[in-house]
């Protein structure tokens, strides 16, 4: 069966989710707590997409981005503070978190084609087991057989605050321009979330026997402990 790896020696964490659900900071945690490997399956998107606006690549040319794909090397190495991301050779791990990149790595991950190359990436990085991964289809398409599955979500009011809250100081007051600021964060996090939801590869959603945990009322260590939790229950059984 496609994405099946029957014999692995440790399980695979999968958690999916949309943008700004805090996927990163969960996986981060678990990878931690447990003694895994955090493979962050979105900063190879972004680093595809870093590439393409350096070539100035058509975003909307899956005949273009696969060519370019094809002679392109993108590794995670994984590191005590995380990943670093390698693009050609080059370590571009800050580029890649930057606004520009992240809107760019939304328009070039609804290609199948580009999608199918990841995939096969992906599944390779995790083949061993004893890995966190995350992104949108990491239950769904690539370890569809994960020994754990956790679908982390959010409302979009708050995963756009908490994204706006992570450029801006806490105790700066509230100017229009933030307001502003604000919206078009969530007007941009609303568009991505349509793109992710209804691509015609892999759309964003949850596996059928993932766990949803819904952090809209949650703080971060409530969301941590439950998804530790969680964790801990499915590897015992």
């Amino acid at each position: 069966m496609s994405g099946v790896t029957l014999g692995r020696e440790r399980p695979v964490i999968a958690i999916d989710g949309p943008a700004g659900a805090g996927k990163s900071t969960l996986a981060g945690y678990l990878a931690k707590r447990f003694g895994f490997l955090n493979l962050e399956t979105g900063a190879m998107y972004r680093a595809l997409a870093l590439k393409a606006i350096e070539n100035d690549a058509d975003f909307d040319s899956e005949e273009e981005l696969m060519a370019m794909l094809r002679r392109t090397r993108i590794e995670l190495v994984p590191g005590l503070s995380g990943n670093r991301v390698m693009l050609d050779g080059y370590d571009v791990t800050q580029r890649v978190r930057e606004k520009d990149v992240a809107e760019a790595a939304s328009r070039v991950s609804v290609h199948p084609l580009v999608r199918e190359w990841m995939v096969d990436q992906q599944r390779e990085l995790g083949r061993e087991g004893g890995v966190v991964m995350e992104g949108r289809d990491i239950g769904t398409k690539v370890f569809p057989d994960a020994e754990v599955k956790i679908f982390l979500d959010a409302s979009p009011e708050v995963r756009g605050s908490r994204r706006f809250q992570q450029t801006t100081s806490s105790d700066a007051p509230v100017s229009a321009p933030d307001v502003e600021a604000a919206a078009a964060v969530l007007r941009d996090l609303r568009e991505r979330d349509a793109r992710d939801r209804t691509r015609a590869n892999s759309p964003l959603r949850p596996a059928e026997d993932a766990v949803i945990l819904d952090s809209t009322s949650m703080t971060l260590e409530q969301v941590l402990a439950r998804a530790e939790s969680i964790v801990a229950e499915r590897m015992k059984s």
